[in-house]
């Protein structure tokens, strides 16, 4: 399989982690050898309820007996599909209830875009230095490395950059700004939280000028972060959502949320001015179900922060020069990118999954299934600080 593997699968690092995978259950993933990995990275944050969840497996057989894909997305009513709008809906201000579901989060990147300049009749977006909102044209195009941008330029015209939490630079909004799109928490540049009130001063500037702000919910939504959404834990509210990752648990998926009135412009002049095929597969929305409902009922957000004070207390070493993040979000952070690599391959070999941040060399992503265990949590960290001690 491996052969198989390098020889026929199109490869997007020249050093991927080739492990053979023959199932996974919990928080644990199997490799075709019977080794089994403690899995503190989820997907990269998108196996909420982790592997093989028993309600997210039974919602997605149930609706395979059903049907699958019938038509278009919007154009027949699925149950599915409405439940899930109603459910995300029911968890969001009154000014957020009309939802457009995606296949995956960089496509609802490029909706929610769509959407800014269609309200404003503006071009201009601005978004953050070292941002990531996925990997399309336009989504490449407001994430802010240039490095990873370069070689595919030319991108959308008519981009500007700011430097996240640089209060200063906010004044670079102004009345030919269609939005700003900002992540709730950065997550490729390290984990870095918005401090003093950063989004809500971003959010009332956008009010004066007439532009909207764009929240890319993506990794510290549904739950991850302690609160449903990463933005109920910053006292703003933003005009559109960009969502996925831990939404589908485990399935792919994606979701621009925005106000009835404003989602209500991609349906005429022109007519279909959003459209795809598959968005809002009635299997997939099933699964989406089954997740949230999960982590509402067993009170999962609530969950993410006494996890975090356990991992926190635990992960005590002189090399670890600080954790970011929140909840289930975190990233110790050590003294050099070639440390952290070391650090997170010797765990592999003691069958922990760590895995690296896009930009941040020197971080260490953890963020596990909501659902791990305490023990869990304690082996997993016991672990790391035994690999630490090892490299080092």
């Amino acid at each position: 399989m491996k052969s198989d593997f390098f020889k026929y699968q199109a490869q997007t690092s020249p050093h991927p982690l080739a492990i053979e995978i023959s199932h996974a259950n919990g928080s644990y993933i199997y490799n075709t050898s019977g080794k089994k990995y403690l899995d503190f990275v989820a997907g990269v944050s998108a196996n909420s309820l982790g592997h093989n969840h028993p309600k997210v497996s039974e919602a997605i057989k149930n609706q395979v007996d059903s049907y699958t894909h019938v038509m278009v997305y919007g154009e027949f009513i699925q149950q599915p599909q409405v439940d899930l709008c109603k459910l995300l809906a029911n968890n969001l201000p009154q000014e957020l209830q009309s939802v457009y579901i995606t296949n995956s989060g960089t496509e609802a990147t490029e909706g929610a875009i769509k959407l800014a300049k269609r309200v404003t009749n503006r071009a201009e977006i601005i978004a953050a230095k070292h941002s990531y909102h996925g990997n399309t044209q336009g989504s490449m195009s407001v994430s802010g490395v240039e490095k990873q941008n370069a070689a595919f330029r030319p991108l959308i015209p008519g981009i500007q950059f700011i430097e996240f939490n640089n209060e200063i630079e906010i004044s670079k909004i102004t009345e030919k700004t269609a939005a700003v799109i900002l992540e709730t928490i950065q997550g490729g540049a390290g984990f870095i939280e918005p401090k003093n009130n950063y989004l809500l001063k971003v959010k009332q500037r956008c009010k004066e000028v007439g532009a909207l702000l764009i929240l890319d919910e993506i990794q510290t939504g549904i739950g991850r972060t302690g609160t449903f959404w990463g933005f109920e834990n910053y006292n703003v509210i933003p005009d559109i959502i960009i969502t996925g990752k831990g939404l589908g648990g485990g399935m792919p998926i994606g979701a621009f949320i925005a106000s009835f009135e404003h989602m209500n412009l991609l349906k005429d002049n022109p007519k279909l001015g959003h459209i795809s095929t598959f968005a809002g597969h009635p299997v997939i929305a099933s699964a989406a179900n089954a997740t949230v409902q999960e982590i509402l009922k067993n009170d999962l957000i609530a969950e993410s922060l006494r996890k975090e004070k356990i991992i926190r207390n635990l992960l005590q070493h002189s090399a670890i020069k600080e954790i970011r993040g929140k909840g289930l979000m975190l990233a110790p952070i050590v003294e050099t990118p070639e440390l952290a690599a070391k650090i997170i391959f010797k765990c592999l070999e003691k069958g922990l999954i760590l895995f690296f941040l896009l930009f941040e060399g020197r971080a260490i992503r953890i963020t596990p299934p909501l659902t791990i265990s305490d023990e869990e949590l304690e082996t997993g960290c016991k672990i790391l600080l035994e690999a630490i001690e090892e490299v080092l």
